[in-house]
């Protein structure tokens, strides 16, 4: 079997995940990591691949079928992915939703220059949950789409907590409302506000001496983050936090109610998540659509992707075939 070389850019939660990831799929081998460390500081978990920096990937470039880049959306990512799809095909989980279509332009315009593959926004939001809505929007044209996500770990809500003067460190759970989630499955089309729809649990360590109920007000009070939503905060200390909330999990439901025919028949669909890890999920389905990219590019094809733009069989290692026989 002809092996896709895999190249790591960052090697973080994802990077980590990608890496696992690749061990899972018998069509594909690690060839290096990148990262902007000193590589002799970065040990990773596969044995004989090379740590390499990212002044040094051009030089790699016969030898990497399609990088998959984990780094993050804020800075990261709109910097790195279109240095890098002009010399790589590449695959990403940009994730900022509202620039999305700004990220596209530029990813598009540097890979079609390098004549590559670019598939960006690739997780399961966006990325699973994206297809999903098409597909059940597609089928159901009038009606009404719910996304809910969780009971999940939020990093960037983790991280605005952090930032709050007298906490040490913090967790923060994404929960869904079962009551709006049960309104929605009935297919009645509730109209329902940020509010309604999800909660957040907050767990924080509080510096020694620190003024909890101050700490309480600012996190419930936070605009953009809390302000919006039921919120609770709960001191615990930092043993309970490693020992209970160490993991990554995440989750959630994207539902769908309208209507068909004349009589008002009304029709539900849902897709679910429920994940012990969050970034390995991700890495999982980043590495999938690294077999879409490598094969778009055996074909002679350039330019950016989207989950949108891929036919579901050129993620499988399985042939047109064997996916007829065995799963249509």
């Amino acid at each position: 079997m002809e092996k896709i070389r895999i190249g790591i850019v960052g090697y973080g939660n994802i990077g980590r995940g990608v890496e696992l990831a690749v061990e899972r799929n018998e069509d594909m081998e690690l060839k290096a990591v990148f990262t902007r460390r000193a590589p002799e500081s970065v040990k990773i978990l596969t044995e004989g691949v090379p740590v390499v920096h990212m002044d040094d990937m051009s030089g790699m470039k016969d030898e990497i079928d399609v990088m998959i880049l984990c780094g993050g959306s804020a800075t990261d990512l709109p910097v790195i992915g279109p240095q890098i799809v002009k010399n790589f095909n590449t695959i990403d989980s940009f994730d900022t939703h509202a620039k999305i279509p700004e990220y596209f332009v530029n990813m598009d315009k540097a890979a079609k220059e390098g004549g590559n593959i670019g598939i960006i926004s690739v997780g399961w939001d966006p990325g699973m949950f994206s297809l999903n809505r098409i597909y059940a929007e597609s089928i159901l044209v009038d009606g009404d789409t719910y996304t809910f996500w969780g009971k999940g770990v939020s990093q960037g809500h983790s991280d605005a907590i952090r930032r709050v003067a007298g906490v040490k460190n913090a967790i923060q759970y994404t929960v869904p409302v079962e009551e709006a989630v049960e309104k929605v499955r009935s297919g009645c089309g509730p109209k329902l506000t940020t509010r309604e729809k999800h909660l957040r649990e907050c767990y924080v360590v509080a510096e020694e001496g620190a003024d909890l109920k101050e700490i309480e007000e600012t996190i419930k009070n936070m605009p953009n983050y809390f302000s919006d939503y039921d919120t609770t905060v709960k001191f615990i200390t930092e043993e309970e936090l490693k020992a209970n909330h160490s993991k990554m999990p995440h989750g959630g439901f994207v539902i769908r109610s309208g209507e068909t025919g004349r009589d008002g028949n009304k029709n539900v669909i849902e897709y679910s998540l429920k994940l012990d890890s969050n970034p390995e999920f991700t890495s999982s389905v980043l590495v999938c659509y690294a077999r879409a990219a490598y094969r778009l590019a055996k074909n002679g094809e350039a330019g950016g992707r989207t989950v949108f733009d891929i036919a579901p069989g050129m993620l499988s290692m399985k042939s047109a075939e064997e996916l007829r026989a065995e799963l249509l």
